[in-house]
């Protein structure tokens, strides 16, 4: 029986604040008045859509679209979906509560190539038919329509044709919103379903796979005249005021304020899938940059920020936008954190942005072990450039850095991948200090899986070699000290060729393999039932030919000395040494699954830029450098946009913890309604961020990790209301108390009132301290059924008469040890038997010990008291804790 969503958000699902949405920065918008509804969804947990800068952005820019809404959807965890099928409810979006089927259009970002199955997932959690072809006869009011977007989506839509609509190919913040206009017209205007997908067919970037059928070769051509026959990428200049938004009450992945310094990237790593998927580079004005990090951070209350381009590195004006920001907030324990950058570029200036008492991780990917390999990928790195940075990284402070490499690159030999673990040995070496210990490395392997739209598109990859190559570095690496080295599993590389690089066939395995129960497949706890689904489902689709293929290696294109004999149509031209067109090369393939794609690149370009890989040639940054005709330039996807750097400001230094106290205030505060279920652990961190929006003046602990100075008298456990919880804020200056008290509940959620501050002596302990007992009203009910009232009055009695009533408990250590509760316990009465409830629970009332050390009397101590008393169980509805006492220091 379909219940409310809020019904199933109890405290016995696993981070139900995931599923609330009404986390800081959630728009809730009227429903009534909006002609246009949409979903954005992330087909992953909570912790990673909510985190995620692209759903952000999208997010943030559909709701300020006058006419429309936009709402927010996530996978839910295994715990929740269960709920969600045994009770027959559909999925919800977090905001409105509403079922999925509620809204016209439904998007899902498809970043990853086996993602697709928990797009499945979700389609059927919300009641929505998985295909297109069930979907067809459904007007939008019944169905919404289904689109994907997204580096994978864009990339080869074709795999996952049959689960959408509509694919948005390349950036949405244009997009997305010319769509909403044509379905606000369509939906206006009556038009069926297939004629409002016609219509947005017209739009530039949009792709509507059912208007397009597959050759036998695996190619996709227009269905019908009056759609185009390629699908023009759309390219969008970054904003970085739209970053500003969520702030999730729980731990996400990227659990910071993140903004957009450079989209695009013209290195030409022949690997890289982004970096020809996102040309031309867009640099982001310095201004624009330091003013929204300046405002993100005093709007959200972070205490991280982080720069976000593919290249970090190579946007020239990061050394002074990053001093320029820790400057100007050197004083309140931020941090800076990049994403893997340029180690030739990493110097003294970008040390000291990311530097610091709060030393964030530093990451270089130098891929290759050999100066051969990197020429071939086109990394443009040489070895000297890696060991000054790596150097540098050593001389500022950094006791370990992590390096990313990848096997299974084209034309790679055994002494490449030896390569790796001597590179590393090498820079060990080369970084040494007496008084120093050893310089750590935390080394990541991946296995290089060939991408549509890149040079080496037509390599074929061998997890047999994988295999081997892997256990030729675990060899190598068993002789070198301080080194970690974590493998990706070839397995997951496997099935991200197999379903990456597929056609319209790989529909009907997607769907089997997610029937046969692949999902999250990007989660090590799932991935041995994910591969079984998808070995099973390859198996049934009567496609193990080509798997065997991705296993064994299909062909490697260094075994062919020249690409001369590929022409423009077909690949297949005469020369002096081409190949008989009989036989059977990669190169006789006359087009692609995602050749309908438009991307931008030449494809003649890539098949020149692979030729020169095969003379380990490189290619200079079209961005610095001359054009390198890669076919990105002109009016459809404009040009490179390089920013002149300003002057980098001179370095004020790290933050230094104030540590002075000046005032300690003490909070008296509630928690009720929804945060509820917020952890201990997420209101210590939206504490901090209240602190830092409303700009009070707090003190700071010392140490590597100076964190403010609040203390929660208590934690309170999941799920437990309360109003009276209290909370001590030690202050660097003096101020007004009801000052205080105003600017702190105005940066609180509602369910978070504050009831009184008052002024508490520094020279006495902390209310961690003096914290003595707590008083608890409690809602019970017999298991049995409904108890009258004088069988709870003799309860009560009873517990109350009892000298000792003994619990035996676990200490940490693992040890048993017997508790009388009895002790612990001051008072216990009976407030009322609610007669007037189905139930008919008791209301109970008591004050117990609650102290730091461990002396306890938990709600769940009192009820199994009264059992002991009243021989029968009895079930906890509900705890609300009144007060918590303060009595002397412990």
């Amino acid at each position: 029986m379909t219940i409310a969503p809020e019904k199933l958000l109890t405290k016995d699902i696993i981070k139900p604040a995931r599923y609330l949405g009404n986390e800081l920065g959630a728009v809730h918008k009227p429903w009534d008045t909006a002609k246009v509804r949409w979903v954005l969804t992330y087909p992953e947990v909570y912790e990673v859509g909510a985190s995620n800068l692209g759903h952000i952005i999208l997010y943030n820019i559909l709701n300020t679209q006058p006419r429309q809404l936009c709402d927010r959807a996530y996978l839910p965890a295994p715990d929740l979906a269960t709920k969600l099928r045994d009770t027959q409810t559909p999925l919800f979006t977090v905001e409105n509560r509403r079922s999925l089927t509620d809204f016209d259009i439904l998007g899902f970002s498809l970043s990853y190539e086996l993602g697709a199955t928990n797009i499945l997932e979700m389609l059927s959690l919300a009641g929505i038919p998985l295909t297109w072809q069930e979907r067809a006869n459904y007007s939008i009011s019944d169905i919404p329509l289904i689109f994907a977007g997204g580096q994978t989506a864009t990339s080869n839509p074709e795999p996952y044709a049959d689960f959408l609509d509509v694919v948005a190919l390349g950036d949405g913040e244009e997009l997305l919103p010319e769509m909403g206009l044509i379905i606000e017209e369509g939906k206006a205007a009556g038009l069926t379903r297939q004629e409002l997908l016609l219509d947005l067919a017209q739009i530039p970037g949009v792709y509507v796979p059912q208007f397009y059928d597959m050759a036998e070769d695996g190619s996709v051509h227009p269905n019908r005249p009056d759609v185009p026959a390629r699908i023009l990428r759309r390219v969008a200049t970054p904003i970085p005021e739209y970053s500003i938004g969520l702030v999730p009450y729980i731990e996400t992945v990227h659990d910071r304020l993140t903004i957009e310094v450079r989209r695009g990237c013209t290195r030409g790593c022949r690997f890289c899938q982004p970096g020809m998927l996102t040309r031309p580079a867009r640099d982001v004005e310095p201004e624009k940059v330091v003013d929204a990090i300046a405002k993100g951070m005093r709007a959200t209350g972070y205490n991280e920020f982080s720069l976000l381009s593919l290249s970090c590195s190579d946007y020239l004006s990061l050394p002074a936008v990053g001093l320029e920001v820790k400057n100007r907030l050197k004083n309140e324990n931020i941090s800076l954190s990049l994403p893997s950058q340029r180690v030739d570029r990493f110097d003294e200036n970008i040390a000291n942005i990311i530097g610091g008492t709060r030393k964030s991780g530093l990451t270089f990917a130098p891929e290759a072990g050999t100066q051969r390999m990197r020429d071939i990928v086109n990394k443009g790195l040489t070895n000297e450039e890696l060991l000054r940075g790596v150097k540098t990284a050593f001389e500022q402070g950094w006791d370990k850095v992590k390096l990313y490499f990848m096997i299974g690159l084209p034309g790679e030999t055994d002494a490449d991948v030896i390569g790796i673990a001597e590179t590393v040995k090498w820079l060990q070496q080369e970084c040494r200090a007496s008084g120093r210990k050893r310089f750590g490395f935390n080394i990541t392997i991946s296995n290089f899986t060939p991408k549509p739209h890149t040079p080496f598109q037509w390599h074929s990859v061998s997890t047999s070699e994988f295999i081997r190559k892997q256990e030729l570095l675990r060899d190598a690496f068993r002789r070198i000290k301080g080194v970690k080295v974590n493998y990706t599993d070839v397995r997951i590389s496997a099935m991200e060729d197999f379903v990456g690089r597929g056609d319209r066939r790989l529909g009907a395995v997607v769907r089997r393999a997610w029937e046969l129960g692949a999902g999250m497949d990007a989660w090590w706890e799932s991935l041995d039932k994910a591969f079984a689904a998808w070995e099973g489902a390859i198996a049934e689709s009567d496609l193990t030919w080509k798997y065997r293929q991705v296993e064994n290696g299909e062909w490697n294109v260094f075994h062919d000395s020249t690409l001369s004999h590929l022409d423009e149509a077909g690949l297949v031209a005469s020369g002096d040494k081409a190949k008989d067109s009989s036989e059977k090369s990669p190169y006789t393939l006359s087009s692609l699954p995602w050749d309908h794609i438009d991307t931008g690149i030449d494809k003649n370009w890539l098949i020149e830029d692979l030729q020169r890989a095969l003379d380990a040639a490189t290619v200079p940054d079209c961005a610095f450098e001359g054009c390198s005709h890669c076919g990105i330039c002109g009016t459809d996807f404009g040009h490179n946009i390089v920013v002149e750097p300003p002057q980098i400001p001179e370095f004020t230094g790290h933050f230094k913890p104030n540590q002075h106290k000046a005032q300690r205030l003490r909070v008296w505060y509630g928690k009720v309604g929804e945060m509820t279920l917020v952890s201990h652990l997420d209101l210590v961190r939206l504490f901090d961020r209240a602190v830092r929006r409303a700009s009070l003046p707090i003190t700071f602990t010392g140490g590597y990790h100076p964190g403010p100075r609040i203390m929660i008298a208590n934690a309170l456990s999941l799920g437990m209301s309360s109003s009276g919880e209290i909370a001590d804020f030690e202050l660097t200056e003096s101020m007004d108390v009801a000052e205080f008290q105003q600017r702190l509940a105005d940066q609180l959620p509602p369910d978070i009132p504050v009831y009184k501050v008052e002024e508490a002596d520094l020279k006495m302990p902390a209310t961690t301290r003096l914290l003595a007992k707590a008083e608890y009203r409690l809602d019970v009910v017999a298991e049995a059924g409904s108890a009258s009232l004088q069988q709870w009055q003799d309860w009560v009695k009873a517990v109350n008469q009892a000298e000792a009533i003994w619990l035996e408990k676990r200490t940490k250590s693992g040890k048993k040890k017997s508790v009388n509760l009895r002790d612990r316990l001051f008072e216990l009465e009976l407030i009322e038997v609610k007669t007037d409830a189905p139930s008919q629970p008791a209301v109970l009332s008591y004050v117990g010990s609650c102290r730091n050390d461990g002396t306890l009397l938990r709600p769940e101590d009192i009820i199994y008291m009264v059992e002991q008393v009243g021989q029968q169980e009895f079930q906890l509805l509900h705890s609300h804790r009144q007060q918590l006492i303060l009595g002397e220091a412990i």
